[in-house]
């Protein structure tokens, strides 16, 4: 279960959600996992994706970012948001199980269309 909220003056879109067994990779950290913070921020053309564990005060990047924005139709409020949901059922879905332990989850190959 996740909850989202968006910051309009920034136009960030945040949410909390708990991560799979294995975790979210990031830049910094590694593997992080428990209730986690993620947040999408627009950069020029692509989308910033943080993780934070939730109520903490540091981010880190998510491994495979950011991600491309796709040229649509949809108004940018409307793709920023569209993409920052996809962003999080794709790191909320369990990663590959080898050797019977679940790999963290990426963006390293997210796709930037549906």
């Amino acid at each position: 279960m996740s909850s989202t909220e968006h910051d309009p003056r920034e136009d960030e879109i945040r949410s909390t959600f708990a991560s799979t067994t294995g975790g979210v990779m990031t830049e910094e950290a590694g593997a992080v996992t428990g209730d986690l913070e993620i947040a999408t921020r627009p950069e020029g053309d692509t989308i910033e994706v943080l993780i934070r564990y939730a109520g903490a005060a540091e981010w880190y990047s998510v491994e495979g970012g950011p991600i491309l924005l796709a040229n649509t139709a949809l108004s940018r409020h409307d793709e920023l948001r569209k993409l920052h949901q996809r962003v999080l059922s794709h790191l909320t879905t369990p990663g590959r199980v080898v050797d019977g332990n679940e790999l963290p989850t990426t963006l390293v190959s997210f796709p930037a269309k549906p």
